[in-house]
């Protein structure tokens, strides 16, 4: 039992929570999406529900899509309204198109924000976190760094919620920023992390 103690500190000594980084997301799902394809495959899917709604900007496409298949392979439906819903218009804030968002959100179970340098200018996703916080509070927040050097700094308001990292290929909701400095702290740092499967169906 000592022994197991002894390890699992020296695992986690100095630890940070591991970000997604763009550039490898990128380079890993790089030339593997047909819009196309995928608008057609959703059209097959039952759209009665989704483990995860997707609140990102736009001008993110790209990164998005990989940001998608990468949640995808750890076995989550993931909703994305350009490509579920591609009659919808996000360049004007109009009621239809905030009651089709508020229909998709209500059969989601979790709101994954994605932060990057383009989510301050978006219309749309501070009023879908806060849309969903108000519904069933299961938002977290998922950072993608330029590199993995950068330091997460988002708009304030993001620090109310948890942030998603990844932990030896399982997605970890991370409560608190808080880096393991030692014995004292061993078990805060540890109560401050749980599996995002477990978290999203508490």
């Amino acid at each position: 039992m000592r022994r197991k103690l002894f390890e699992r500190l020296e695992s986690i000594k100095d630890t940070r929570p591991t970000f997604f980084i763009e550039s490898e997301l990128k380079d890993k799902y790089k030339n593997s999406f047909d819009l196309e394809q995928l608008s057609a495959e959703r059209l097959n899917e039952s759209l009665d529900s989704y483990d995860i709604f997707l609140s990102h900007s736009y001008s993110d496409k790209e990164l998005i899509l990989s940001v998608k298949s990468e949640l995808e392979t750890y076995g989550y439906k993931v909703y994305i309204d350009w490509i579920d819903d591609k009659q919808l218009n996000r360049e004007e804030v109009t009621k239809e198109t905030a009651q089709k968002l508020k229909d998709r959100m209500d059969k989601a179970k979790s709101l994954v924000f994605v932060t990057t340098n383009n989510s301050e200018n978006s219309k749309w996703m501070p009023w879908e976190l806060g849309y969903f916080d108000g519904k069933n509070g299961k938002v977290v927040i998922l950072p993608v760094l330029k590199t993995s050097k950068d330091k997460f700094e988002g708009q304030e308001y993001l620090g109310l919620y948890p942030f998603l990292t990844k932990e030896n290929d399982i997605l970890t909701v991370v409560k608190d920023y808080i880096e393991y400095s030692g014995i004292s702290n061993f078990k805060a740092f540890l109560e401050n992390e749980i599996d995002f499967k477990k978290w999203i169906n508490q």
